[in-house]
């Protein structure tokens, strides 16, 4: 309230508003909302489908707006994930579920729901994985929820929402050269810490978001739940409907903030100050840039995940590991995140670059990012990693260590064989 006049809306406000066929909400209100897509994935959607099976329903609310992507465990690790896979593989059959995806067809969740343009601007999305967040980055209101919400919302096409209040998040400038959203991202969570943005939404705006691409603006807003928001969003702009133009022919909605809207916080964020990032153990938080890091030997380099594995993502990594080998004692795993994105790097020849560096590339999964499989870490080991976490024990023993880096940083690093920008080789 401001001198007894309700103030307008963010962009988020918007889209919960519309949704909930409401005029107008606000902070901290509770509302029911219609959704535009379900998600879930293979470790998360087995609870959810328990959930619905206690139902008084007989089958979801609508078969084409349900997303199920097999991609934690698969191709699966071992019988408790392959038998996960059969329950929603089941499921997907029995309620003819359009977008089910599995090994051979499946990606990396939020990289392959963009891709395939299955969310567009002005979409409400949830999704019980805490990084459905990313697709905020095409102006959509997208969050993570429980497996039990993703089963209500599979049933019933609703959720539940507490409105949340905003931070506005003001960019400007243009990255240097190495620099990319992944250090955008990372330096915010440093300045404002791991629960700065607490159950609010973060929304990006300023001169300086035509100067991401929407590789960076996927990164960035994928990671705005590592601040602890509620979600990210950014604005429509002419980027963004070129890719939703080239992934889709759903139709969207173009929402924009109200000049009057009310933020809680502002963050002006110079973009050409911005140096590469990197967090170190055990929270994003804990960010160091390159400058600033003395030599710290890694064992395990990975490149990949939700966050980095999209094609600008590879390029920018190969063109380092161009004519170059990895350093003695470090393995170096590249995950494309989509099938469709390691063809495109194959064709490209990019995937011939890391092999022969001595890189290992692998079929799309999150395996390692969790700690699940395909690079589980060792007692003493350290990891530089494009992931988004890097909590005790989360890419395999308690006592190793995660650092969360760009692609950029990740493939020098590899190169040198300890946390290292591509400066130190002469890029």
């Amino acid at each position: 309230m401001n001198g007894g006049l309700i103030m307008g809306m963010t962009m988020t406000q918007k889209i919960l508003a519309d949704h909930a066929g409401l005029d107008k909400v606000v902070p901290g209100q509770l509302i029911e909302a219609k959704l535009d897509m379900v998600l879930g994935n293979d470790v998360t959607a087995p609870v959810a489908i328990n959930e619905m099976d206690k139902m008084k329903t007989d089958t979801v609310f609508d078969k084409e707006k349900i997303a199920l992507v097999m991609d934690h465990f698969t191709p699966n690790k071992d019988i408790k994930s392959a038998e996960n896979c059969k329950q929603v593989r089941c499921f997907a059959d029995e309620h003819d579920i359009t977008n089910y995806f599995d090994v051979g067809e499946m990606g990396i969740e939020h990289a392959l729901l963009p891709e395939k343009g299955l969310v567009v601007a002005g979409d409400l999305v949830i999704g019980a994985d805490s990084h459905t967040c990313t697709y905020g980055a095409l102006g959509a209101f997208s969050t993570g929820v429980g497996s039990t919400d993703m089963a209500a919302g599979m049933a019933t096409g609703e959720a539940w929402f507490k409105v949340p209040s905003a931070i506005k998040v003001v960019l400007t400038g243009k990255p240097e050269k190495w620099v990319s959203g992944k250090d955008v991202i990372l330096h915010l969570i440093g300045k404002i810490g791991v629960d700065g943005a607490l159950y609010k939404s973060l929304e990006f705006v300023g001169d300086g978001v035509k100067n991401l691409g929407m590789d960076d603006r996927f990164t960035i807003a994928n990671m705005a739940i590592e601040a602890g928001a509620k979600n990210g969003i950014f604005p429509v702009d002419e980027i963004t409907i070129e890719y939703m133009k080239e992934h889709s022919t759903k139709e969207y909605t173009v929402y924009t903030a109200d000049e009057d809207a009310e933020y809680e916080e502002v963050i002006e964020i110079d973009l050409s100050t911005i140096k590469p990032t990197v967090a170190f153990p055990h929270l994003p938080e804990n960010t160091h840039t390159i400058d600033e890091i003395d030599d710290i030997k890694i064992d395990q380099v990975v490149i990949g995940s939700c966050t980095n594995g999209r094609i600008e993502d590879m390029r920018v990594a190969a063109k380092i590991m161009e004519g170059r080998k990895v350093a003695k004692g470090v393995r170096v795993i590249v995950f494309p995140a989509t099938q469709k994105i390691y063809l495109q790097a194959m064709e490209e020849g990019l995937l011939a670059t890391f092999i022969k560096a001595g890189a290992v590339v692998s079929t799309p999964t999150c395996g390692p990012c969790l700690g699940g499989h395909m690079g589980i870490l060792a007692a003493g080991e350290r990891a530089v990693s494009t992931t988004n976490r890097n909590f005790v024990g989360r890419m395999g023993h308690t006592e190793s260590e995660v650092y969360l880096a760009s692609p950029a940083v990740a493939a020098a690093s590899a190169i040198t064989g300890k946390i290292s920008g591509p400066e130190e080789l002469g890029l």
